[in-house]
């Protein structure tokens, strides 16, 4: 995770997640404290739980539709069921113009109104706004998922993900991101 240095960092939080389902209530937490404009950047390994923390996030914000990773689509939107803010998933896993390739996805248009997840966007997405949230999920390289795949079962002691939450701007400075570490 890349946060340049003329940033200001105003909040963070560290934790363990020991299962894909606590993954997901990890989700669903976040998503309690994300209002409409938040850009959140998730980084991490393939199968790291970039998908199922976004599961949660669209269970929390009460959003319509299953949410599956963009890969193939790039962007997926998922309108809220109720009055909160749509969810814009995105996966630049394959994008590679940086933010040039991302504006034809007008992503600076739905950024007022909805909450953007981009799955890959470290270096890619930093310029649609000065205040985002960094999650990074860590995991052991070269050490495959439990039985059951990401989003089923537990993860052996030597999957467990760890999640480092930063938050960059004025955003985030009255946001305590300690809170999910319970």
């Amino acid at each position: 995770m890349n946060v340049p240095y003329t940033e200001t960092v105003t909040a963070t939080a560290q934790i363990t997640v020991e299962t894909p389902e606590r993954m997901r209530e990890l989700g669903r937490a976040l998503a309690a404290l994300l209002s409409p404009g938040d850009l959140v950047l998730l980084s991490g390994e393939l199968g790291a739980g970039k998908t199922t923390l976004t599961r949660g996030l669209g269970e929390g914000l009460d959003v319509r539709g299953a949410v599956t990773s963009p890969t193939f689509v790039i962007a997926r939107v998922h309108p809220p069921l109720g009055d909160g803010p749509a969810l814009v998933h995105v996966d630049a896993y394959r994008l590679n113009g940086g933010l040039d390739e991302m504006e034809d996805l007008d992503l600076d248009v739905s950024l007022p109104d909805s909450v953007i997840v981009v799955e890959w966007g470290d270096g890619k997405v930093e310029e649609l706004s000065e205040d985002r949230l960094h999650v990074l999920i860590e995991r052991a390289v070269g050490v495959e998922p439990a039985a059951g795949g990401e989003g089923d079962g537990a993860y052996d002691g030597d999957d467990v993900r760890h999640v480092t939450l930063t938050g960059v701007g004025a955003r985030w400075a009255s946001v305590d991101l300690t809170a999910l570490e319970a």
